[in-house]
């Protein structure tokens, strides 16, 4: 069937001239990178709220509901003590269950938060297809879940400081930053993987594998002086793991005594802010980037 053709004022005007004369837009087009951000802070209860309910969701069939949120870290903590602390000794480190518990709920917010992003757009392509909005709402509200499940973590890890022997300091003041660095580390983190995972459909079962790397050469388990063995730019190379930085600080927070690879205050500052720049700036521009590409093909 031919086409009907056009009359009136709109007669002879191409279909791209006709669109943009009635304000028309390709579905799902990348807008410029500043008006992405606005429209994405326009969304923020959006994310606040579908971060909520994920939360609640991710415990609902379970019968003890949002106890796991204390329980699971408190598990994970008597299982890897059991390990390390007994079958392992690693006595030499003082109070081995606050240094281990520390380095564990740390690492625990990156690794948790990665996976969830890993599928935060191929998990969603119902919501995505039906309903326009900034897709970088979904990785962010992935990891804004697990930093609500790193609040209920940090309760039990105070409690296992202070019950172990640790004084309670005004060191402990620079928890909060350095969580809130960690935070913004994580979001560019999963809005990369978010981007890499919406194509790579294999990604989530390779990941747990780059974690569980990731969290040995982190000092999570063990003494991190123990990377001093290695070669020297071996050694140098791996006081600027993100991970590693975050938990130091977090351990030089909480803890008197713990042996840390790194003993300049000021250098894990500032790795620890050059890196949540770097990740959190990078990742939400390679995410912007394929914003087009989300829930097509």
């Amino acid at each position: 069937m031919a086409d009907t053709a056009l009359a009136g004022p709109d007669a002879g005007l191409t279909q791209a001239q006709l669109a943009a004369r009635h304000g028309l837009q390709i579905a799902g087009e990348r807008r410029p990178l500043l008006e992405y951000s606005r429209g994405l802070w326009a969304y923020r209860h959006f994310i606040a709220a579908y971060a909520n309910a994920k939360l609640l969701a991710s415990y609902s069939s379970a019968r003890l509901g949002q106890i796991w949120q204390v329980l699971t870290p408190l598990t994970n903590v008597a299982v890897y003590y059991l390990i390390f602390g007994v079958v392992l000794r690693q006595n030499e480190i003082p109070n081995f269950i606050a240094y281990l518990a520390t380095g564990l709920f740390i690492f625990n917010f990156t690794q948790t938060s990665v996976m969830a992003g890993t599928q935060s757009i191929s998990g969603n392509l119902g919501l995505i297809r039906a309903l326009h909005f900034p897709r970088a709402s979904l990785p962010l509200a992935a990891t804004l879940t697990q930093f609500q499940q790193l609040m209920a973590s940090m309760i039990v890890l105070m409690a296992i400081v202070l019950v172990t022997g640790e004084p309670l300091t005004v060191e402990w003041l620079l928890l909060p930053p350095a969580l809130l660095l960690q935070a913004v580390f994580n979001a560019g983190v999963v809005m990369t993987v978010a981007r890499m995972g919406a194509k790579a459909s294999d990604l989530k079962q390779v990941m747990p594998f780059v974690l569980r790397t990731w969290m040995y050469g982190s000092g999570v388990l063990y003494n991190v002086e123990l990377f001093e063995r290695l070669p020297g730019w071996v050694t140098a190379l791996v006081q600027y793991n993100p991970l590693l930085v975050y938990i130091e600080l977090a351990r030089y927070a909480l803890l008197e005594q713990a042996p840390l690879l790194n003993d300049s205050l000021l250098q894990l500052w500032l790795v620890a802010a050059g890196w949540a720049v770097v990740a959190g700036i990078g990742g939400f521009i390679y995410f912007w980037r394929g914003e087009q590409e989300y829930g097509r093909g």
